[in-house]
């Protein structure tokens, strides 16, 4: 008795690891040949969170549109403060190993913002600013030397331009030399 419960264990534990491994006899179809269920629990890759995906750095064409228009991506300027006024285009992207998820693992996400972040950080600019500003630290920081030169030399416009650039940096005007945004992480 206790040998033919032992065997039916041993039948169902078999079938639960084929079907566990997959390697049942009787299916041979693949993943890529089963048609898509919306309803069922795997998500389209290309529809997985940036999370999920390493997605390439955008290609900068440095100002040159011609050498975008030959490609089809790629970003001709860089920044911008409102949504409006950033670039988009296409990268190549990839899913990180371990995610399961369904159809091609590597593919293109298009309305990616053509930004770049460098040391820059809003706060200590701010701080800067205000702090220093006399001595034209802020412009100095931001990558400005020529008129950060000039504000030292007359000790921030004699207060008027330390003044009125603090007043840039709040509302947005006064921006990284480089093209870049902040950096928002802090």
């Amino acid at each position: 008795m206790r040998l033919r419960y032992m065997v039916l264990f041993l039948i169902h534990f078999a079938r639960d690891l084929q079907a566990c491994t997959g390697s049942s006899s009787g299916n041979n179809t693949t993943d890529h040949q089963q048609v898509y269920n919306p309803k069922g629990p795997l998500v389209m890759c290309k529809f997985l969170p940036k999370e999920f995906i390493e997605c390439e750095e955008p290609i900068d064409h440095k100002g040159n549109k011609t050498a975008k228009e030959e490609t089809g991506f790629g970003c001709v300027k860089f920044g911008g403060s409102r949504y409006e006024d950033v670039e988009k285009t296409k990268v190549s992207c990839t899913v990180l190993p371990n995610i399961e998820c369904y159809g091609p693992r590597t593919f293109t996400r298009d309305g990616v913002p053509c930004i770049k972040y460098s040391d820059h950080y809003f706060t200590t600019t701010l701080l800067y600013s205000i702090l220093l500003g006399f001595l034209g630290m802020d412009r100095f920081c931001l990558g400005q030397t020529g008129t950060a030169v000039g504000k030292l030399l007359t000790l921030g416009g004699v207060g008027v331009w330390w003044i009125f650039d603090v007043i840039l940096l709040v509302i947005g005007s006064l921006q990284p030399e480089d093209g870049s945004n902040w950096n928002p992480y802090v």
